[in-house]
This record gives structure tokens, sequence and C-alpha cells, in this order.
């Protein structure tokens, strides 16, 4: 039982070792920013962004808003692309901080992460077991799409926007309720 013990307590040692785990808080603790001074953005051949600081070098970045919805151009957030998305570093504003040919580069990757169609007519909205099948006409064409009925799929922006999210993280804007038709409200009166 006693070598039992000490063989699991050796597996969690492996498994958290804490001064690894110190050192990698401190460095995600740490603000870097990034400017044209101190970083070289380039776009690869497969449509992504490669970031060059120094001595290290990412293949692919990931570009975030950390303010989206106050300040798009300021505090732009620079990741790696893994499932952890670790901040490599934050660009204070992208008008002064960077080239005009970093700024196009990097709004265009923003465009594509936060790339949200406006929802100009609802065609339908059905409910059936937990979930509403939407179809709409957003600036970008016709669309279908499926929401989980609870969960915050549909949040509130103020009283008459709102920013659906289906079940793929694809985001759809209503910028105006009070623009829709009596009949459309009525379909959507179950999210209101």
């Amino acid at each position: 039982m006693k070598e039992q013990n000490e063989n699991i307590n050796n597996d969690i040692s492996d498994e958290f070792d804490l001064e690894v785990m110190e050192k990698e808080a401190e460095a995600m603790m740490k603000l870097r920013f990034i400017t044209e001074e101190n970083a070289e953005f380039a776009p690869t051949e497969g449509g992504f962004v490669s970031l060059r600081m120094g001595e290290e070098f990412y293949h692919r970045i990931q570009v975030y808003y950390t303010f989206p919805l106050t300040h798009n151009t300021s505090y732009i957030s620079i990741r790696e692309p893994d499932e952890k998305a670790k901040e490599i570093g934050i660009i204070k504003d992208l008008s002064k901080d960077v080239s005009q040919r970093t700024r196009e580069l990097l709004m265009s990757q923003l465009r594509l992460r936060y790339f949200t169609p406006l929802i100009e007519k609802i065609n339908n909205i059905r409910d059936e077991y937990g979930f509403a099948y939407f179809d709409v006409v957003t600036n970008q064409g016709h669309c279908r799409f499926t929401i989980h009925m609870g969960g915050g799929s549909v949040v509130h922006l103020t009283d008459t926007r709102l920013i659906i999210t289906d079940l793929d993280g694809n985001r759809f804007e209503i910028p105006d309720t009070g623009r829709l038709s009596a009949k459309e409200l009525k379909k959507l009166d179950l999210f209101l």
C-alpha cells in the first residue's frame, strides 16, 4: 500500500512541476507591447500571418480584440494559434504603433475572426427540442443556422441590438429590432 501511494505521489509530482508552473504563470503575467520597432508581421502562403520578435518567430499568430465593442483599434491582442491562445503581446494602438501595411494585414485577420453578418430579414424561426432553427436574410445573403434555446445564445447589447451565436460559434447581429416588421418581431419574441 505504501509503495502504491509513493507511485501515485511520483505521478502527481511529474504532472505538476511547481517550478515550471510558476515560470509559465510569470511569463503570462508579463505584458509585452508590440510596436513597429520590435516586431515584424508578414502574410503567409496559407492566408495567415507570421510574426518575428527579436529571436522569436511564430509561423502563425491569431489576432483578437480586447475591447471589441468600445475600442476596436486599441489594445489588440496577438496570440499563439493553439487551443490555449497564449498571448504574445499587445498592440496599444493600431493607428499609431504599426505601419499602414501591418495595420491592413491585422485588420483583415480581425474581420475574419469577428465576421458578423447583419440580419436584415427574418423569414422563419422554428423551435424544436431545445433548439431554434433560423431562416434569415443577412447583408451577406440568405442563411440558415441553429442555436441552443438556453445558455446565452442570444445576447442583448442594448434594448434593440442583439448578437446571436449559433452552434458553430458563428455570430449574427440584429442592429435594431425596431426596424423589423411586426411579423418578424413575433417570430423573435421568444428571445426578446
